[in-house]
């Protein structure tokens, strides 16, 4: 299960290349929206989309850049800041994870803090990197392609937009923030059933319920600046949250908060995720409106007969009920959401089924031994980066995928889909088999001082190994979905195949935890997850880019052989103190599997070798 907290948060992005043409680049671990237009969309779809296509297509006249949509330049740049800031939140994180395990070990007191971090880890999911991101970004994409045909003084697609979500967002949400803090001796018990510190759970779910309301507001912030054309401050967001957890954990005294320091710094952070957007949306939203086409024959107006013109044929009229800033359109400014709801309601099922993962480790863990939630955390965080390095590859080549299927080009979609999706495999298995041949000395490099000792080192160890297992499952569901909601119809297979490794998780959890603990319980996530990958593989072929699943399959095969080998190479060089057996079994994981991998005809690998060997790139400069 991806981490949100350390996993790229890069929301949909509208650009255009041509004529009708759409994409996004949606974070890694995340699931982009549905909503490339091209040959053979439907009729519901495009009604749905349309505004998005128009955005990309027909850029506002007079407008400044930011209206308009990026050019593939400004969409390579956008997606290389997005990729350096997520990796400094990840290294943040990664930072926080160490401060945490320095003060706090891994104890019934972290236990009691991770459980009350369930909460705000969903809502990251829900209210800013999918479910409020995939449903905004399309609608203001479309208010700022109706603000184009709005005569001068007319009214404001965008500023209505805000005017009739974000009140309504922010009380909802804030709402359910006091529900939260009055429920909290409720929710905790049905989270974490048997936890010893229920009492301490409470208090800190009582301070991360704030964040239902700061995440809210983030993700709102962020989806609007994405769609104008803004992504820095989005792009910060978890650096600024990573480090209102840090420095509460250092602030405030651990002697007297106890791990409620850390719940009061997930809060800050929460709040520091609005502060470092709201202002830069503010001054977006107050900047001078893009000029409005005041007449037929002015300089900004359509050219009469135009499909847009007033009066061009199939045009609404200026005050007809449909017409942008009509008055069915002032009455009811939310309308536009309905359809943008229907068509991304599968992804939002997928994106909540996939984060439901947590929910089940944890409740499955809370009756055991103290710590186990801890191990798995910790475990986890360390084990995911692999998956989180190889699929930021898929994020940034995503985009080329959706304009292939825009232009009609299924053949250089599923080259580049595929091609895509191997290099992802060797990343994350040389990732993988690093982490299965030297875990417990990985784990004792970054986290055994202070409250976390050898035991500890040694139980986080054994976890890691076995979520190894099922990296490859994790990077191949985050790859291929973007295939699935690559179309231009909502497709509710991923969302079922999600599912149907869930119920696999918790059932073989519920098995497995007794005679195995938090080993139990990671085997569960690495098979539900193996196996929501192979149905997902199974079904491409009749998607939108048709990927050769029996090819893929081969080629993944050879490339888990060749990990095999490297994970026992890496194991047997993994000797001595981890500051040096960590680079040793990464350098032995790495020539054993380059080896290997040639040796077996594995794909992808071989063409790798030839274009870092030194002699080729030398001749190539000298040519």
């Amino acid at each position: 299960m991806a981490d949100p907290r350390t996993a790229p948060v890069a929301g949909p992005v509208t650009t255009g290349t041509g004529r009708g043409t759409a994409s996004g680049t949606p974070r890694p671990g995340a699931t982009p929206r549905p909503g490339v237009t091209g040959p053979g969309a439907t009729g519901a779809v495009r009604g749905a989309d349309a505004s998005c296509v128009a955005v990309a297509a027909r850029p506002a006249p007079g407008g400044d850049d930011a209206e308009r949509a990026p050019s593939g330049r400004l969409l390579a740049r956008a997606a290389a800041l997005t990729a350096a800031l997520t990796a400094m939140g990840a290294l943040l994180g990664l930072v926080r994870d160490q401060l945490l395990a320095h003060t706090f070990g891994a104890g019934t007191g972290t236990d009691a803090f991770l459980v009350a971090w369930t909460v705000p880890e969903f809502a990251a999911t829900l209210l800013i990197e999918d479910g409020m991101a995939l449903v905004l970004v399309p609608a203001f994409a479309a208010a700022l392609a109706r603000r184009a045909g709005v005569p001068a003084g007319g009214h404001d697609p965008v500023h209505a937009l805000v005017r009739a979500t974000l009140p309504r967002a922010a009380l909802v949400m804030g709402a359910a923030a006091g529900l939260l803090v009055l429920a909290a001796p409720l929710v905790v018990p049905l989270l974490a059933p048997g936890l010893p510190e229920r009492r301490l759970a409470v208090d800190c779910t009582r301070l991360t319920a704030t964040c239902l309301l700061s995440f809210a507001l983030a993700g709102y912030c962020s989806a609007a600046l994405r769609a104008h054309g803004r992504y820095l401050a989005p792009a910060a967001i978890y650096i600024a949250y990573n480090t209102g957890i840090i420095t509460a954990v250092v602030l405030l005294d651990p002697g007297t908060w106890g791990v409620r320091a850390a719940a009061a710094g997930v809060a800050a952070g929460g709040a520091l995720m609005v502060l470092v957007q709201a202002p830069v949306l503010w001054h977006r939203l107050r900047a001078p409106e893009v000029p409005r086409h005041s007449a037929p024959g002015a300089p900004d107006a359509p050219a009469p007969g135009a499909p847009d013109a007033p009066g061009a044929p199939g045009a609404p009229a200026p005050d007809a009920p449909d017409a942008p800033g009509g008055p069915a359109a002032r009455r009811q400014p939310g309308a536009a959401l309905r359809p943008v709801l229907a068509v991304l309601a599968p992804v939002i099922v997928f994106a909540v089924s996939r984060q439901s993962q947590v929910l089940v480790e944890r409740f499955l863990a809370a009756p055991l031994p103290a710590g186990a939630i801890s191990h798995l955390n910790y475990a986890q965080k360390v084990a995911q980066l692999p998956m989180v390095l190889s699929l930021m590859l898929c994020t940034v080549s995503f985009p080329v995928v959706a304009r292939a299927l825009a232009a009609g080009d299924t053949g250089t979609a599923r080259r580049r889909a595929e091609r895509d999706l191997l290099l992802a495999g060797v990343i994350v298995l040389v990732g993988a088999a690093t982490v299965m041949a030297a875990a417990p000395q990985i784990v004792g490099l970054l986290f055994q001082r202070g409250a976390f000792d050898a035991t500890d080192t040694a139980a986080t160890a054994a976890v890691m190994r076995v979520y190894a297992l099922g990296l490859l499952g994790q990077t191949l569901v985050g790859a291929l979905v973007r295939c699935y909601f690559s179309a231009a119809r909502p497709l509710w297979y991923p969302a079922v195949a999600m599912l149907g490794g869930i119920a696999l998780t918790a059932a073989a959890g519920w098995a497995w935890a007794g005679p195995w603990g938090a080993r139990g319980i990671a085997a569960a996530n690495a098979l539900g997850i193996t196996l929501t990958a192979a149905l997902l593989l199974l079904g491409v072929r009749r998607q939108s880019v048709p990927l050769d699943a029996r090819r893929l399959t081969a080629g993944l095969a050879r490339l888990t052989a060749a990990a095999a080998v490297a994970t026992a190479a890496g194991r047997w060089c993994a000797a001595g103190p981890p500051p040096l057996a960590v680079p040793l079994a990464f350098a032995a994981v790495t020539a054993a599997f380059t080896a290997t991998a040639c040796a077996l005809r594995a794909p992808v690998v071989p063409s790798l070798v030839r274009s870092v060997h030194p002699f080729r790139r030398l001749a190539k400069a000298r040519s």
